[in-house]
């Protein structure tokens, strides 16, 4: 039995990004591995093969892999996927079997093999410790360099087709966000609406992206005390009349990930919940005149937090106020470097892409009990920032009476 594979079943397929795109992207990588003396990386990140290779893999408990040196560009995947991954990569693919052991560090090494290996970079806040060992032993142990971190530099500007992809994801957002309004009255369970606003955005990045793959999107759509948390999954409860709701829109779009995220009450609001939900408005609008380029992610947070205390609701934040947008998702993380708070000094610049979301939590028994939150995404350029996030915002759209 083979213990690695060539498939070439049909075509490649239409990719997200034209060949320019991603050969600006690789011949960026491969600059700094040329700076650094790196012989060869090995990427494993689902965020990082995607960025460089425009592939999104199913792990499924299986390692993946993206080669690159100054002239191999190779994928290293699992043979449950058949030919799938090669119609989806940039540039060429290996499959290894699941036939022996270790199959995944047999590929790696035939495909380095011949290769003056001094230094490897991995990617050290991916890889785990026993396949960092496996991957010394089989490419005869090298220094390892951590790319993850300057990786994840080069993905924080985009590119203008990442921007149109993002800007496409806002937009579906927004369509997701009106069915789950549509679909919001008293007495309907939560997954009801969530199902609702998934199928619309679904249908739509179909309807749009017709040589694409269909995957992960999805919505969490949280009533009363499941609002508590932003990640919080979607339940059966059913929406009660003066139940505060919290919308979350997530299209994905190739692996790139774009939310829209919005509070709304059913039926009606009361005056602690009104109070609450109008400063937290207060500090998104705040927050977005602040996005714009040569200011640093720590100073935005800082003043934001000043909002909060003077109305002494400071102690109720419960994460920072945005963060990066690009190839990202629930499963797999978030470019750390561009994030709106306190300890992130990075200075925004044109092509970053950043949302403004606020949230505040009140604990359940209190009066306004529940979780507040405001979600816009904005590209920063070269003199301010454009917000692509169209849906309303604020008790005077979002109080939803049927």
């Amino acid at each position: 039995m083979e213990r690695t594979l060539r498939i070439r079943n049909g075509e490649k397929v239409q990719g997200t990004y034209s060949r320019q795109e991603m050969e600006r992207r690789n011949a960026r990588l491969r600059a700094f591995m040329a700076d650094k003396n790196i012989d060869a990386v090995i990427l494993t990140s689902y965020h990082n093969i995607n960025y460089f290779n425009d592939f999104v893999y199913c792990s499924f408990g299986r390692p993946y892999g993206l080669i690159v040196t100054q002239d191999k560009h190779i994928s290293v995947t699992a043979n449950i996927d058949g030919a799938q991954p090669w119609r989806r990569s940039f540039d060429d693919n290996v499959i290894y079997t699941d036939w022996q052991k270790d199959n995944y560090f047999f590929a790696i090494q035939q495909e380095l093999a011949g290769q003056k290996l001094n230094r490897v970079g991995l990617e050290f806040d991916h890889i785990n410790i026993d396949n960092k060992n496996k991957m010394a032993v089989a490419l005869g142990d090298p220094t390892f360099v951590d790319v993850g971190a300057p990786t994840m530099r080069m993905r924080m500007n985009k590119s203008a087709e990442e921007i149109a992809i993002i800007k496409h994801g806002a937009a579906t957002a927004d369509i997701g966000g009106a069915a789950c309004v549509e679909a919001i009255a008293v007495g309907v369970p939560e997954h009801e609406v969530a199902l609702h606003s998934t199928q619309a955005m679904v249908r739509h990045i179909a309807k749009t992206f017709p040589h694409g793959e269909l995957m992960d999107s999805w919505t969490w759509f949280q009533s009363g005390i499941n609002t508590d948390g932003a990640h919080n999954p979607v339940t059966s409860r059913r929406i009660e009349a003066g139940d505060i709701l919290s919308l979350n829109c997530f299209p994905m779009i190739a692996g790139y990930y774009t939310a829209l995220e919005r509070t709304l009450f059913a039926e009606h609001v009361s005056d602690a919940h009104l109070r609450y939900w109008e400063v937290n408005v207060k500090v998104h609008e705040a927050g977005l005149k602040l996005i714009k380029p040569g200011v640093r992610c720590c100073d935005i947070a800082l003043e934001l937090n000043e909002i909060f205390r003077e109305h002494q609701m400071l102690q109720f934040r419960t994460f920072g106020y945005g963060h990066s947008f690009g190839t990202l998702s629930h499963y797999y993380g978030r470019e750390a470097g561009l994030e709106l708070r306190e300890d992130v000094e990075t200075v925004l610049e044109p092509g970053m892409v950043v949302s403004m979301e606020p949230m505040i939590m009140i604990a359940e028994g209190k009066p306004g009990a529940g979780g507040y939150r405001e979600h816009d995404i904005l590209v920063v350029g070269d003199q301010g920032a454009e917000n692509i996030t169209k849906f309303p915002y604020g008790p005077e759209h979002n109080i939803i009476k049927k």
